[in-house]
């Protein structure tokens, strides 16, 4: 079964190391603040820094929350970030199975 998915979101993060991307996903994962989080790797930006093209080899992070957690989530992202202007960008989900959607909402519960 599939249903609009408005109040969920995949929030995507770039980190320079494994050791980064592994940090951040267990600090939003075991603070419920995403349900997961996803380490693609190795991926190839090309962006302006500091007036220059940049290259870097960087791990993508893709985390599913909702849009309610995201910013906690963003918040926790940048206490551990390397990066000066890290990217922290939710992309909204607009369809999904409903059992996953369900699971992500149920898991991103806040707890005490």
């Amino acid at each position: 079964m599939v249903e609009n998915a408005s109040d969920c979101v995949e929030v995507r993060v770039t980190t320079s190391s494994r050791e980064e991307a592994e940090r951040i996903c267990s600090a939003v994962v075991g603070r419920r603040l995403a349900a997961d989080c996803q380490i693609i790797a190795p991926i190839e930006s090309v962006y302006w820094w500091e007036g220059e093209i940049q290259r870097s080899e960087e791990l993508l992070l893709l985390m599913k929350t909702t849009a309610g957690r995201f910013e906690d989530l963003a918040r926790r992202v940048r206490e551990s970030h390397s990066y000066e202007v890290p990217q922290i960008v939710a992309v909204p989900l607009v369809v999904g199975n409903t059992d996953y959607l369900d699971w992500i909402r149920r898991e991103t519960v806040p707890t005490e």
